[in-house]
């Protein structure tokens, strides 16, 4: 059995965030996800004032950058929380998307007293709503959000922790 690449998770740290907001670039329509493309998201995983204690860094056995996830409070419905979440470019469509979302259930479950994982994604990525489906994630609405210069229409998916 192949042990898993995601052994350590910690907060993110500001070298980590520079590699993932400067370095990290998805190929064809996933270019999306690229930092560079929404200012927003860029400056907040560039600023430690921004990203506060939410964002958390994956590392696998030789301390090297696998993943980054952040954890978005839902401030009505305390239970709740909104999770993002980013595989290294070079690990993408390989399989290892169920076993990303495990560790990060885990993580919530072992780390806060929130009951729901919501997870929104864009409505083009079929791969990650096909993997957000397989790990039990329904689809509970739809939103258009501001992203990238456009408006882009993405699905909202809920899961029972």
């Amino acid at each position: 059995m192949n042990k898993s690449i995601f052994q350590k998770i910690t907060l993110l740290s500001q070298k980590n965030a520079m590699i993932i907001a400067d370095e990290w670039h998805y190929d064809g329509q996933y270019a999306f996800y690229d930092m560079k493309n929404d200012r927003e998201d860029y400056d907040e995983i560039i600023s430690p004032q921004l990203r506060k204690n939410n964002y958390f860094q994956v590392l696998d056995t030789n301390e090297n950058l696998v993943a980054f996830f952040c954890l978005d409070p839902d401030r009505e419905k305390k239970e709740q929380v909104e999770v993002g979440l980013g595989l290294a470019p070079n690990l993408t469509g390989h399989g290892l998307g169920s076993e990303f979302i495990s560790v990060i259930e885990n993580f919530v479950k072992d780390n806060y007293d929130y009951k729901v994982i919501v997870l929104s994604v864009a409505d083009f990525n079929l791969r990650a709503i096909k993997v957000y489906q397989t790990a039990g994630y329904v689809q509970t609405g739809t939103e258009n959000v501001h992203s990238n210069g456009g408006i882009y229409k993405f699905n909202i998916m809920s899961k029972k922790i």
